[in-house]
């Protein structure tokens, strides 16, 4: 690969075969638990809610009748990030305007599932972000409504339990403790495994048995993967070293949603991109976007102020009239939004 750090590549290669509010009782316990300006923010900047909005309604408008979001990135993460746009939002996920589409998206997402091994295609990439979506809508879609009426495959709470199954056994095999492209791969990358490693985490907060060894073991990899000055290693489990935001961020996040924000990694992390608020991406771009904003929200709460404001600035100017990103394209019209999610803090894995 040119960029190891892209998700881009495996999304749209590969071929094997990063609860919105669970019950009123959990969202408000999540609320009193949490300082409310961090939870909320206040009020949503105009140029944020427009941004969005058209987003969400020229992806509503592209829903395929079966749920998915067909392009060159077809797949489970791709419809997963999707239905992330919609559901951090903060609609009503049962009753709201995009109700139907958050119900097809996952309808799309558990039937792609083999059944058996519990995993989500077309790679390791999709399977940690349709985890990640799977455990963001557990307990807060009505699963009453979910199937409208026909069979259901399998509940939300099912499908999660195969796919934490999946993400395990893949582990097992793979020597550096992480996760590749395949479930069967026995080398291991930090990009992969930090979204693998996500839907996991999300999965643990939504309340379903997730093996502790299975997350200490793949932070263990990504603590490993780490260096002094904040960079962070790709691939194997030391060395290939060298500048990459996105690789820092994804290991700034998944230290500080993992609770570890006291290691000497997340703070060197955390310093590697907070120095670096005006640093962009000549390539991958919305995947840097989707990562540095939880990043720095997790991390530093006045850097992300500053980033976002600017981030809100740029993808505002550069949103095409229709609403969309990237020349019509859903993954990158999908985490263009997901990038200023955090405004509205719906999404249980955005809760600092």
């Amino acid at each position: 690969m040119n960029d190891p750090t892209s998700i881009t590549k495996p999304l749209q290669t590969a071929s094997y075969g990063v609860i919105l509010i669970s019950s009123f009782l959990l969202l408000s316990s999540h609320i009193s638990a949490q300082d409310p300006s961090l939870r909320f923010g206040g009020a949503i900047p105009q140029e944020v809610e427009t941004v969005y909005e058209r987003g969400l309604a020229w992806l509503a408008s592209k829903q395929s009748d079966t749920g998915s979001w067909q392009g060159g990135h077809d797949g489970a993460g791709l419809d997963g990030i999707c239905l992330m746009a919609f559901l951090a939002s903060g609609e009503d996920p049962n009753f709201g305007r995009y109700a139907p589409n958050i119900r097809r998206a996952l309808r799309a997402i558990i039937r792609s599932q083999d059944a058996t091994s519990g995993y989500l295609p077309n790679s390791m990439y999709h399977h940690g972000f349709a985890m990640l979506s799977l455990s963001e809508a557990y307990g807060a879609v009505d699963e009453s409504l979910l199937w409208e009426g026909g069979k259901p495959v399998r509940s939300i709470g099912q499908a999660l339990d195969l796919a934490i199954r999946c993400a395990s056994s893949a582990q097992k095999v793979n020597r550096w403790g992480g996760w590749r492209y395949m479930p069967n791969s026995t080398d291991a990358d930090t990009s992969v495994t930090g979204a693998v490693l996500m839907g996991l985490l999300a999965a643990r907060n939504a309340g379903m048995a997730v093996p502790d060894e299975v997350i200490d073991t793949a932070l263990e990899y990504m603590k490993r993967s780490t260096g002094k000055d904040g960079s962070v290693a790709y691939s194997g489990g030391f060395g290939g070293f060298g500048e990459s935001m996105n690789r820092s961020a994804i290991a700034t996040l998944v230290a500080a949603v993992s609770k570890h924000k006291d290691s000497e990694e997340f703070k060197a992390t955390l310093k590697h991109i907070t120095d670096r608020l005006e640093h962009s991406e000549g390539s991958y771009k919305e995947y840097f976007r989707y990562y540095m904003a939880q990043a720095l929200f997790q991390g530093d709460y006045a850097s992300w102020q500053k980033w976002n404001a600017a981030t809100a600035r740029a993808l505002g100017e550069s949103q095409a009239a229709d609403g969309s990103f990237g020349n019509g394209a859903y993954y990158e019209t999908g985490m263009s939004l997901l990038a200023l999610a955090l405004n509205y803090r719906f999404l249980p894995i955005y809760e600092r």
